[in-house]
C-alpha cells in the first residue's frame, strides 16, 4: 500500500525515539531495583515482560474498558464511520476500528499498537455537541495519532510509572515491616537502609518516566493538530473545536471529570486541565498555544 498522506513529524520522530532509549535505561533500573529486594531473576523478566505485553497488545481493549466504550458499526452510527471512512480515503491510511463512549463529556481518543489494530473514540458529548465539520477536524487529529505511531510509545511508557509505583510501595512496606528476624539490629538496619533507598530510586524513576510521558504527550499533540488540519485543510475548524469543547468541559461536573482524569494523556482535550503553574505536569500543550500554532498553520496555508 502507498505511504499515507498524513505527514511524518521529524520533531516527534526525534522524541519518541530518544523518550523510548530513556525507557529502556528506566527499565533496567528499575528491574536491578526489584533484583537487589530479592526478587528473582526469572520473577523479574517475568513481571517486566508481562506488564510490556500486556500494556502493547491491550492497549485499545484496556482504553475501551476504563471509558465504560464499546465498538460500533455502520449501521448503528453512520455519521461517524461516513466521517472515519472520508478522513481515511484522504490520509490513504487502512481504517481503524470506531468506538464510542457513551458519557456527556466532550472528547476523543485513538488507541491501538499499529494504525492496523487501532481505535479512533468519540464520546456521545462531543458528538452532540460538534458540527459535523469540527468533529471531522477532531477526528482528523485522532487519525494522526495512529498515522504517526505515538500512541504506542505513549502507552508502553505509561507501564515504567506503574512498575516504578508497584517497588516503591514493596520497599516503603519491606522498610516499615521489616524489622525483627536475624542478623541483629546492624543488620535490621541496613536492610532497612537499603529498602528505604530503594523506595527513593523508585520514585525518582516514577518522576522522570512521568514527566518524560508529559514532556513527549505535549509535543505529540502539537504534531496532531498539525497534521489534521493540513489533512482537511481547515486548521481554523480543528481551532473552533478546541475552543467549543474547552468551553463545554467547563459545564461537565469535576467529579465526572475526575473519573476520566486517567485517560488524560491520550484525551482531545485533557479532563482536567491545571493552572500555569502546573504546566509542567500537564499532559497538553496551553490553548493559547495551540490555537497559536493552528491560526500560523492557517496564514501558511491561505499564503
Amino acid at each position: 500500500m502507498a505511504k499515507t498522506k498524513i505527514e511524518s513529524d521529524h520533531g516527534l520522530n526525534v522524541r519518541m525515539f530518544v523518550t523510548g532509549l530513556l525507557l529502556v535505561v528506566l527499565y533496567l533500573i528499575i528491574t536491578t531495583v526489584m533484583i537487589s529486594l530479592g526478587v528473582s531473576y526469572g520473577l523479574v523478566i517475568v513481571i517486566v515482560a508481562a506488564l510490556i505485553f500486556s500494556q502493547y497488545y491491550f492497549s485499545d481493549k484496556i482504553a475501551m474498558f476504563s471509558m465504560h466504550a464499546h465498538e460500533v458499526t455502520p449501521a448503528q452510527e453512520p455519521k461517524l464511520h461516513e466521517i472515519v471512512d472520508r478522513l481515511c480515503l484522504l490520509a490513504n491510511m487502512p481504517k481503524p476500528r470506531v468506538g464510542v463512549a457513551e458519557m456527556d463529556m466532550p472528547n476523543a481518543f485513538a488507541t491501538g499498537r499499529s494504525p492496523s489494530h487501532a481505535v479512533i473514540c468519540a464520546t456521545r458529548g462531543i458528538m452532540n455537541r460538534l458540527s459535523d465539520e469540527e468533529l471531522e477536524a477532531v477526528l482528523a487529529h485522532e487519525l494522526s495519532h495512529v498515522a504517526h505511531r505515538d500512541v504506542a510509545v505513549m502507552t508502553i511508557a505509561s507501564g515504567v510509572g506503574m512498575l516504578a509505583g508497584m517497588v516503591s510501595r514493596v520497599a516503603m512496606f519491606g522498610a516499615m515491616f521489616g524489622g525483627g528476624g536475624r542478623g541483629g539490629n546492624r543488620g535490621n538496619q541496613n536492610a532497612a537502609l537499603v529498602e528505604m533507598v530503594t523506595w527513593l530510586v523508585s520514585i525518582v524513576i516514577y518522576v522522570v518516566a512521568y514527566l518524560l510521558t508529559m514532556a513527549l504527550s505535549r509535543y505529540r499533540e502539537l504534531a496532531a493538530d498539525r497534521s489534521g488540519a493540513i489533512l482537511i485543510g481547515k486548521p481554523s475548524v480543528l481551532a473552533s473545536a478546541l475552543v467549543h469543547i474547552t468551553g463545554d468541559m467547563g459545564r461537565i461536573p469535576r467529579t465526572d471529570l475526575r473519573k476520566s482524569e486517567s485517560m488524560n494523556a491520550f484525551f482531545f482535550v485533557p479532563a482536567l486541565a491545571g493552572g500555569s503553574a502546573a504546566s509542567l505536569f500537564s499532559t497538553h500543550p496551553t490553548l493559547e498555544k495551540r490555537l497559536d500554532a493552528l491560526n500560523k498553520l492557517e496564514r501558511e496555508l491561505n499564503g
